[in-house]
């Protein structure tokens, strides 16, 4: 099965769709969000990925007036998912330059408002995070606007995946497989669970959102069949922040979309074949012929 997502085919024999999840790794900054934005594009990725939350209503209550020490100073946390929000200018501002960049992009909802405030901004699609996944009353908002689902699977059991995915359309459906450990450490991957889940789910694309600090493991993905791969990018990961620490920095992010297009060129159609390269040394060495 083949999604569109904005131009782009998504599914198995196209290209790897990679996302440069940039989350709130801007910290609130529109220019920072420029920046990284330019980063995915000069890298060849396919889209930017950010959050999108109604602080009000994504932030749960016994965590809404934690004290947090952040740049801005002590503020509850409340206050700080506040501080680091787009509104909608901002949000048309990053999106038009992303826009401009060629790339698509798109936002997690962590609420039904979330969904709405990106349905008016016309995205091409919507991410459920991985922390959502039981959030039946989002997904359905989300699957009400038909537009493509990406579903990560971190930290949820299979009776919840399948209870998501249950919600959606799968002929609007992608599944990215996922541990939500940041970073995650790799005897937590779990690989094999890409064949699983294109097993469980036929016909769906299946996918990779990575929060490990190295490269390997989303190669891995990729030659495992993974047909997205999302990874979190950050400028530096000496910033504060959450996520900064699981993400890429510009060099590794630009390194790991080379590499993912030569391991999927290197993967092939999986058909038994004499290559061209191969005719010279077969006259040269073959003593006994079929």
């Amino acid at each position: 099965m083949t999604i569109s997502i904005g131009s782009h085919s998504i599914g198995a024999g196209h290209p790897v769709y990679v996302i440069a999840e940039i989350g709130l790794n801007h910290n609130g900054s529109v220019e920072l969000a420029k920046q990284m934005i330019d980063v995915a594009a000069d890298a060849g990725a396919q889209a930017v990925k950010f959050q999108k939350r109604t602080p009000d209503v994504s932030t749960p209550e016994h965590m809404k007036s934690v004290m947090r020490e952040t740049p801005w100073g002590t503020m509850t946390y409340l206050d700080y998912r506040y501080r680091v929000e787009f509104d909608r200018e901002q949000y048309i501002e990053v999106g038009d330059h992303a826009t401009l960049r060629g790339l698509d992009w798109f936002a997690s909802p962590w609420d039904e408002p979330a969904v709405a405030f990106l349905e008016d901004l016309n995205v091409v699609a919507h991410k459920v995070a991985s922390a959502s996944v039981t959030d039946i009353g989002m997904l359905q908002a989300l699957a009400a606007t038909g537009k493509p689902v990406i579903l990560s699977t971190g930290m949820s059991t299979m009776e919840q995946i399948d209870a998501a995915v249950e919600v959606f359309d799968r002929d609007q459906l992608i599944v990215l497989h996922a541990t939500s450990s940041y970073p995650m450490p790799t005897e937590e991957a779990n690989l094999r669970m890409i064949p699983t889940l294109a097993e469980r789910f036929a016909g769906v694309p299946v996918g990779y959102s990575g929060h490990e600090r190295e490269l390997q493991i989303s190669l891995a993905a990729v030659a495992l069949g993974a047909t997205v791969v999302e990874r979190h990018l950050t400028l530096d990961r000496a910033m504060w922040g959450s996520d900064h620490a699981a993400s890429l920095e510009p060099q590794d992010f630009a390194q790991l979309v080379r590499d993912i297009r030569v391991v999927s060129e290197a993967l092939g159609d999986g058909v038994k074949r004499v290559f061209p390269g191969e005719l010279a040394p077969l006259a040269k060495l073959r003593r006994v012929q079929a």
